[in-house]
């Protein structure tokens, strides 16, 4: 049976327990939560000597994980009536089922010398079945976060039906130093803040960092020779190329396209700013638009078709979207305020925003007609969204008010009912969320 639950007009379709042959636990996600779904944890098993500790942080990054969603409730251990006697014991359910536990995750943990294995299962304690098969993630000792996210957003996966999120990236931009004399540099990091490297020194301003869609390269705008300048560097071996333009101009704004062998971008040239798209092993540049009004921050939408991008054609910044290949574009934003920053989401049924009114940012997303904005932020200053590679969560830099203020970064889900900041080391802004990490 399942319970229709309602909050403010948003739904979350949430699996009530259930006798066996009804069907697995599932949790069915519309728009928002009202109810997060109750999970427990035990504490993962050292399979092998030596492995406790990492068994014990595995198990607490799983749980963090599925907790930071909102979607999600962990049940401490405090309230636990028994611990399985090992990873592929069988699963007491009426001691779960007697704390409301409807999903329980087990797993083990095996160490070899620097390898590191992690066992994964996920059980429906109402229906009192294992959902799925187990799985078995292999890596590194030192990778053993990745290993956690792994397991997570199997969980997550399995028991949303949707992909999870959790191993993955973001680039953005650190921020060190007054305002007024602000160093930047390009960083990377965990979509959780953590294994922070620094992909640029602070020689140069680097703004709007972009990732490809396999998360191997980085685009950025450079103002390393005065002018605004695009480069493309590999995140691996931190090797870059420059987009070529000619003398004068100015090139800012790119982002890839979905099969990562063309970039588009906004080109300044004679007063005159317009969406120009290059081909990465060519150089040949196509000029999409022609007018006298401002155009830039374009991004694809999933299918590559279409381009959404912000435009002061009308008299004030708005969202327009036209083909690919340029042409006629159709005006998608009519509320009150200026729009600017649109993303398509990786689902393709939503774009994010940036929307400036009354004094007010926000963060917001609108079907791709324009139908149904809807504002999740509102701050001094929120900007620059991005999508998690679900499509479930946005990324964006805050920035305090005063003389001093410092940015850093925010998420929130497209309820916009879970809105956390990201531990980042410092300030931060411009964040671009990658792909699942292979």
């Amino acid at each position: 049976m399942l319970k229709l639950m309602k909050a403010l007009g948003l739904a979350l379709f949430l699996a009530a327990p259930v006798a066996a042959q009804d069907g697995p636990l599932r949790l069915t996600i519309t728009d928002g939560v009202i109810e997060p779904l109750p999970f427990a944890v035990p504490g993962f098993q050292a399979e092998t000597a030596g492995a406790e500790q990492l068994a014990a942080d595995i198990t607490r990054l799983v749980a963090q994980d599925l907790a930071n969603t909102g979607l999600f409730r962990e049940i401490p251990a405090s309230a636990f009536i028994s611990q399985p006697a090992s990873f592929g014991a069988p699963v007491a359910y009426p001691d779960w089922r007697a704390i409301n536990a409807q999903a329980l995750i087990g797993g083990a943990v095996a160490v070899s010398g620097d390898q590191l294995v992690v066992k994964f299962r996920l059980y429906d304690v109402f229906a009192g079945t294992e959902l799925g098969e187990g799985l078995q993630f292999a890596g590194t000792v030192q990778g053993w976060r990745r290993m956690a996210h792994k397991v997570a957003d199997a969980a997550y996966s399995r028991i949303t039906g949707e992909g999870g999120y959790f191993d993955s990236r973001v680039v953005f931009v650190s921020e060190a130093g007054p305002k007024d004399a602000r160093q930047k540099r390009l960083a990377i990091m965990d979509y959780d803040g953590a294994n922070l490297q620094f992909l640029t020194d602070s020689s140069a301003i680097v703004l709007a960092p972009r990732f490809s869609p396999r998360g191997d390269r980085v685009l950025y705008t450079s103002y390393e020779s005065g002018f605004p300048r695009i480069n493309v560097l590999d995140v691996a071996n931190v090797g870059r190329q420059q987009l070529p333009t000619a003398e004068g101009e100015m090139a800012f704004s790119p982002r890839f396209s979905r099969d990562g062998n063309q970039v588009i971008y906004s080109l300044a040239n004679g007063g005159n700013t317009d969406l120009y798209r290059t081909d990465l092993a060519s150089g040949a540049h196509t000029r999409l638009t022609s007018a006298p009004s401002i155009e830039t921050a374009p991004s694809f939408s999933p299918d590559g078709s279409r381009i959404v991008f912000e435009s002061d054609r009308s008299g004030t910044q708005q969202l327009y979207i036209m083909s690919a290949n340029g042409g006629d574009a159709q005006r998608i934003s009519f509320g009150e305020g200026r729009y600017g920053t649109p993303v398509w989401s990786p689902r393709g049924d939503l774009i994010a925003f940036t929307k400036q009114n009354a004094g007010r940012f926000h963060i917001g997303v609108m079907r791709t007609d324009g139908s149904e904005e809807r504002l999740l932020t509102a701050s001094f200053l929120d900007e620059g969204p991005t999508w998690s590679p679900n499509g479930r969560v946005l990324m964006f830099m805050r920035e305090t008010q005063g003389a001093g203020g410092t940015s850093t970064l925010y998420s929130v889900d497209i309820s916009g009912r879970n809105l956390k900041a990201v531990p980042v080391q410092g300030a931060g802004s411009d964040p671009s969320w990658g792909p699942l990490q292979p």
